[in-house]
């Protein structure tokens, strides 16, 4: 019998929405069918890749969180470099996202097992793999804590996760800009990297090791850096104006980026992006106190190390 991952009081404690973060654009937003990564998540998913080099533990099965958002190309090579592990496809949109991998990397198709699951629950998906691989995932969603519980669930004892997301200076620019003509603000607050240290300790992980790098891009213009913006995501803030935008605002709006926006010197415009980088691994399940506690006899296994044995 396989014990159900809803089990775990760790994955089904309540989480309050993120302040200022609308589920309903959440929702939309997760829900999008992408048949390009953007580039951003493409570079940050290049540099969280380097990291690999630095972790022993060769994984027999990974798990890769929207693959498509995430990046396609650093997908694939986090799967050139575990060629013989089974990869495990997470998406909202499963059939979408192993059609766009398929076409992107036909010759890869046999490395990649064949799954997926588009349930809010890991709690049937039979789900135990050696790494977590969440490239620019944590920030998008309005239930973090939940997100990471899930990761948590999905490793088995001693599997690690590898994440990364924006910082709150991410955008601080385009803020400024917002604040300074009294419009509403153009994304949610993103959250500091001590408090997903906090976080990630509270969903069960161990010796998590996060950093952070600033990185700034350069735009020809106003047109280059809002079709960069659309790739990245919608604007998840509850306090983004409610009515539509007509082509005036949007005029307006091109026009004060280009006014107000600090340019490098050979004048294009720059926006920066801080990316938060973490690494943890799971640590052993640990018992909830109460006055009579019912322990699940896989989770008593994991918690002592040792595999059931058949007698004779």
């Amino acid at each position: 019998m396989n014990p159900s991952l809803e089990a775990s009081p760790l994955l089904t404690s309540a989480e309050a929405a993120v302040p200022g973060m609308d589920p309903a654009a959440v929702e939309r937003w997760a829900r999008r069918q992408m048949r390009v990564s953007p580039w951003l998540h493409e570079e940050v998913g290049s540099r969280m890749a380097q990291r690999l080099a630095w972790i022993k533990a060769q994984p027999s099965a990974w798990m890769s969180w929207e693959p498509v958002h995430a990046g396609i190309q650093a997908h694939r090579t986090v799967a050139t470099a575990y060629p013989k592990a089974r990869v495990l496809v997470q998406s909202r949109v499963g059939e979408h996202t192993l059609d766009v991998l398929k076409a992107a990397a036909p010759e890869s198709a046999g490395l990649m097992g064949r799954w997926r699951y588009t349930a809010p629950s890991l709690a049937d998906a039979g789900v135990a793999v050696d790494m977590l691989w969440a490239n620019m995932a944590l920030h998008t969603t309005h239930l973090p804590q939940t997100m990471l519980r899930r990761w948590h669930a999905a490793l088995k004892p001693a599997g690690f996760l590898m994440f990364s997301c924006l910082g709150p200076d991410s955008l601080a620019e385009i803020r400024r800009v917002y604040a300074l003509l009294g419009w509403p603000v153009p994304a949610h607050a993103f959250t500091d990297m001590h408090d997903w240290g906090d976080m990630l300790v509270q969903a069960g992980f161990a010796e998590p090791v996060m950093d952070m790098e600033r990185i700034t891009l350069s735009y020809s213009g106003s047109s280059a850096l809002l079709d960069e913006l659309r790739s990245l995501g919608g604007n998840l803030s509850s306090e983004r104006a409610a009515d539509s935008r007509g082509r005036q605002w949007l005029a307006g709006w091109h026009s004060a980026m280009e006014e107000h926006l600090p340019r490098d010197a050979d004048g294009r415009l720059l926006l920066s992006f801080e990316v938060i980088y973490g690494h943890a691994h799971k640590g052993q399940p640990r018992i909830p106190v109460a006055q009579t506690s019912a322990v699940p006899l896989q989770s008593m296994r994991d918690m002592l190390g040792t595999q059931h044995r058949r007698t004779r």
